[in-house]
């Protein structure tokens, strides 16, 4: 009898899905159907709002498991590596199916928007990411590349080979996004070393850098907002 009661337990998110359909269920019922089983002190329901539990401050439910490891999922009873592994690969297909959805349609036209689209995906690294965004005329994003990502010195990042990524995408305008680990956003003499060939070789292709935007902890500098663009070889000189 008890066993029976445990399997329906666990069948019940199912059943909710095929009678109400996924966007009726909670997140915890969601979960528990990927999972399917639990333990023997657990149904799949149980275990899923433990998993949830592990969500890191400020993030909660689904969107807070991006940030937890592997080894925090396998704490939880019930979940071994194989749950695990599924799990991971369950929030970072959302993650790239909403980034997906976002780049459908944006317009990148504001540097604060540039800096808010992806202050989330790069505040909480803790190497360094760099990013390029090839524009279309109307500021609409064509395609993001990640250039560099690690312990990157930016010096080494070859101004060449992002503008054979721009030439294409056939892009009209670039944007340059990194962040920095140490949540400080103010560039470095190489941050604007790498800034000023960019805007050099643009200049001579005929696709401006728009802005170069560094990302730190809840903060961000945006070159172009600065008016280091207008400046940049005196203020390079004078370092």
């Amino acid at each position: 009898m008890k066993t029976e009661k445990r399997n329906t337990l666990q069948e019940l998110p199912y059943e909710r899905f095929l009678r109400f359909g996924p966007e009726n269920l909670t997140e915890a019922e969601l979960l528990a159907i990927i999972i399917r089983t639990g333990t023997r002190e657990r149904n799949a329901l149980q275990v899923a709002e433990q998993v949830l539990q592990l969500a890191r401050y400020p993030k909660r439910g689904l969107l807070g498991l991006y940030d937890v490891s592997l080894e925090d999922l396998k704490s939880v009873k019930g979940i071994g590596e194989v749950k695990a592994v599924r799990l991971k690969c369950l929030t970072e297909l959302s993650v790239r199916i909403s980034e997906a959805r976002a780049v459908s349609g944006v317009k990148l036209t504001k540097s604060s928007q540039t800096a808010e689209y992806f202050m989330e995906r790069l505040r909480h690294r803790d190497t360094e990411c760099v990013i390029l965004v090839s524009l279309d005329a109307k500021g609409q994003i064509i395609r993001e590349k990640k250039i560099s990502e690690g312990s990157v010195n930016v010096s080494l990042i070859s101004p060449r080979e992002i503008f054979l990524e721009a030439l294409a995408d056939r892009a009209v305008n670039i944007l340059l996004i990194h962040n920095h680990p140490s949540g400080d956003p103010t560039p470095s003499r190489l941050d604007r070393e790498l800034t000023d060939n960019i805007r050099e070789m643009g200049a001579k292709l005929n696709i401006p850098l728009l802005d170069h935007i560094i990302i730190g902890d809840r903060r961000y500098v945006s070159f172009k907002e600065s008016a280091w663009f207008e400046n940049i070889g005196d203020s390079l000189h004078k370092t």
